[in-house]
């Protein structure tokens, strides 16, 4: 799969804790973002209903819930 960079404006706090995370944590935001794009792309629907679908999604690639709290939610 060929791959290219996109640049997504968030705020500073936001920006350093993705900095600071480690290139495995880096690298499965990375694989949400993708799964979440690629869901709106193929059918427009409500946020709720998108990020339902990326949770089932993001399970089936074996990424735990709590996972998923420590990366989204990592202070």
């Amino acid at each position: 799969m060929t791959t290219a960079t996109i640049n997504v404006e968030v705020d500073a706090d936001t920006a350093s804790i993705f900095k600071e995370a480690p290139e495995e944590d880096r690298n499965k935001l990375s694989i949400l973002w993708e799964v979440l794009l690629c869901e709106y792309k193929k059918a427009p629907a409500p946020l709720r209903e998108l990020m339902s679908e990326l949770s089932a999604k993001v399970k089936a690639r074996g990424l735990t819930p709590q996972e998923l709290n420590s990366i989204l939610y990592e202070e």
